[in-house]
């Protein structure tokens, strides 16, 4: 087996590669909704054998470099010259538990190699104090799948605001309602249920007040048998206009949250104050064409049932181009059948860079 002590201190070795890649399945096994990020964390001995695992289970629970100490105690196995593979850079503050830093350099750890570094200012700078300690640090090894395993949550630090996903469900033709106004259902079980899984991946779901009226929705992640879900994401309703006293947005699900206000940025803030990394605009048109204007959303679900309408109600209101030049371009990065659906996942183009 290659042994980490030949690797070059600004390379990592295949052992090291392998280990991070191990990384990233256990830090998959965090809570996805949780405001702390999903980190995990494999220990090798100095002949690249590794002698401990762990992963953040949660807010106030050991993050994963602590929980891969004490696996590789519980084990019997010396970390004394070990190296630590973490996905994302070591805490260096105290919050609801100690400095993963500080434990790192307790346990002896001689070489640390990190995929993402910490963009958040309160936590960052363990790469410079375990450097500080004389212990070698190499950072941004497969950055890439390190982010994507982080995913909503870095992005929301990132740009200080939470992370938004713009769900559509519609017809071919860009319709999510016949002319006489009825919308269900366009799409299938499956492709519904999908929607209902995702729901429960987000900290928030938000509405207008127009949809919130019109269509009376409970806003619930439901399992297949029409249960609710472990996690129900915060239910919000954006506009001025009052609630019925008797809306389904009143029971049983997540907390119920108005913000009103007709700006997104004005939403994100208020959201942001919550805790909230991901926030699902579900609808209607009018929210959606807001926040694509404002440039706030980083990513678009779109649920394309096989089905022509030829008229209806569109899936986005008016964006204010007029010109095909002037069109709102995205990325598809997933095309994911379900059912008789598909399912389209992309992101906005990022703006053509001057010459």
């Amino acid at each position: 087996m290659t042994s980490t002590t030949s690797t070059r201190a600004d390379s990592a070795s295949p052992v090291e590669t392998a280990a991070l890649r191990r990384a990233f399945d256990l830090a998959r096994r965090g809570p996805a909704m949780d405001p702390n990020p999903r980190v995990g964390c494999v220990l090798l001995s100095a002949d690249g054998t590794t002698i401990g695992e762990g992963w953040h289970r949660g807010a106030g629970t050991p993050h994963a470099e602590v929980a891969a100490l004490a696996d590789a105690a519980a084990q019997g196995h010396d970390t004394h010259g070990a190296t630590a593979v973490v996905t994302l850079e070591p805490c260096n503050h105290t919050g609801r538990t100690g400095p993963c830093t500080e434990a790192l350099v307790a346990a002896g750890v001689r070489r640390v190699v990190v995929s993402v570094e910490d963009p958040n200012p309160l936590a960052a700078g363990g790469a410079a104090r375990l450097r500080a300690e004389g212990i070698d640090v190499l950072a941004g090894v497969l950055a890439d799948e390190g982010r994507q395993v982080l995913g909503a949550w870095v992005h929301a630090v990132e740009r200080d605001r939470p992370f938004v996903t713009l769900k559509i469900a519609s017809t071919l033709d860009g319709r999510i309602a016949a002319a006489d106004g009825s919308s269900r259902w366009i799409t299938g079980p499956v492709a519904r249920q999908h929607a209902h899984d995702l729901r429960a991946e987000v900290d928030a779901i938000a509405v207008g007040t127009g949809t919130a009226l019109t269509d009376d929705p409970s806003l619930t992640a439901r399992t297949a048998d029409g249960s609710l879900h472990g996690h129900q994401p915060l239910r919000v309703v954006v506009g001025l206009r009052d609630l019925r006293d008797d809306a389904a947005l009143r029971g049983p699900g997540g907390e119920l949250v108005q913000v009103r206000s007709h700006d997104p940025h004005e939403v994100l803030v208020a959201l942001a104050a919550r805790g909230v990394r991901h926030l699902l605009v579900e609808g209607g048109p009018t929210l959606a064409a807001a926040f694509l204007r404002a440039g706030l959303v980083d990513e678009v679900h779109a649920y394309l049932a096989p089905v022509l309408l030829g008229a209806g109600r569109p899936a986005v209101d008016d964006l204010g181009i007029t010109s095909i030049d002037g069109a709102l371009r995205l990325v598809t990065r997933t095309v994911l059948p379900l059912g008789p659906d598909v399912l389209v996942v992309a992101t906005p183009e990022p703006p053509a860079q001057e010459s």
